[in-house]
């Protein structure tokens, strides 16, 4: 892969930001004044910024190199022994809100619209990889110090967080499930986007369902009712191949791509500019909402405007203990690394969810 100048990275990215800071002012004004004929708050959104100087990006082009670099690699064509089940649970619970985006706005407390966070209980504005390492988690799993986030979903002004801990997967997105590695400390992208039209969010790579709740499936925007006592559900897919030169892009997802069908079979292979697999994290939310829906909506807009962002500060041998024991190992695991229709291979973590 040729790498892009990084001094020149940075000119065009200020010239960008630039040319869309007044159009980015002039959209907030028209969306503060517009009032959603849902009756659903109305909050801030992205908008088109710069990277800055943090201490993941010490030049501030937006690019944070992997040290080290993945090179050499080639995806595999492999076709392992069939197995049904890949993965493993993350259960986390939620930490806190805000409107802080540490990928998308690093360093800008407050920019962003209101966030639901999960898992490491520091995540702020000003996360960095050390931060969050260094940090506390809500996880089950105290080793998984990761930073996950997503839009708040409101009932009118209502926050309506997820209640208990959330399943997050870890899966394999290629057939060879057994060439699947562990993330890289630090690595970090958005799956989704809060400017995505509803076409967008329906035709995502990362689309499995939609929004979700009792017998009604593959909404795109909010299902107008959800029977007494239900839960408002959404699953969404992140990529899983990645470019092993970049924790980071200026876009927060050039550096990752989804699987491509290998030509002439249904396999699942990376593609050749993505070629290191790595575990593809599904997000699995449930929001205790019910009844009438129509005050329900997004910190980000509608329901088509979903999307979460994912930043990796698992300990590493935590993590690959459970990636070389669940993913690579064709089982279907919880937080403990326990496959209950195969107890013969036992649990790598023990009940307090910590490595022996």
């Amino acid at each position: 892969m040729k790498l892009r100048p990084r001094a020149l990275s940075a000119l065009l990215v200020s010239a960008a930001f630039a040319v869309t800071a007044a159009a980015g002012i002039a959209a907030a004004a028209l969306t503060a004044q517009a009032a959603p004929e849902s009756g659903a708050a109305v909050h801030m959104n992205h908008a088109a910024v710069a990277p800055v100087v943090t201490g993941d990006d010490p030049d501030g082009d937006g690019y944070i190199p992997a040290v080290p670099q993945v090179t050499g690699v080639t995806p595999s064509w492999a076709n392992p022994p069939d197995r049904y089940f890949h993965e493993f649970q993350a259960n986390c619970a939620v930490s806190r809100t805000a409107g802080d985006d540490p990928i998308v706005y690093p360093g800008r407390p407050g920019a962003s619209h209101d966030h639901t966070f999960l898992g490491n209980t520091t995540t702020d504005a000003y996360s960095t990889t050390a931060s969050l390492s260094a940090g506390g988690t809500a996880c089950n799993a105290p080793g998984d110090l990761s930073g996950y986030w997503m839009p708040t979903l409101y009932n009118g002004n209502q926050p309506v967080l997820p209640a208990g801990p959330q399943v997050i997967y870890y899966k394999t997105g290629v057939t060879d499930y057994t060439s699947v590695r562990p993330f890289p400390k630090g690595l970090r992208f958005v799956v989704g986007s809060p400017t995505q039209t509803a076409a967008e969010f329906r035709g995502h790579r990362g689309w499995v369902e939609g929004w979700e709740c009792g017998d009604s499936f593959k909404n795109v925007e909010f299902p107008a009712n959800c029977p007494a006592g239900t839960q408002l559900n959404i699953r969404m897919q992140s990529p899983s191949c990645w470019d092993g030169t970049y924790l980071d892009t200026p876009d927060h997802k050039a550096h990752m791509a989804y699987p491509v069908v290998k030509p002439g079979t249904n396999d699942n292979v990376c593609p050749a500019d993505h070629p290191v697999a790595l575990p593809m994290v599904e997000f699995k939310m449930a929001f205790p909402v019910s009844g009438d829906m129509s005050q329900v909506g997004l910190s980000s807009g509608s329901g088509h405007s979903f999307h979460y962002d994912f930043f990796n500060a698992w300990d590493d041998r935590t993590l690959k203990t459970l990636v070389d024991h669940c993913v690579r190992g064709g089982l279907q695991c919880n937080a403990r690394g326990y496959d209950e229709t195969h107890p013969e291979a036992g649990a790598v973590l023990g009940p307090d969810y910590r490595l022996p």
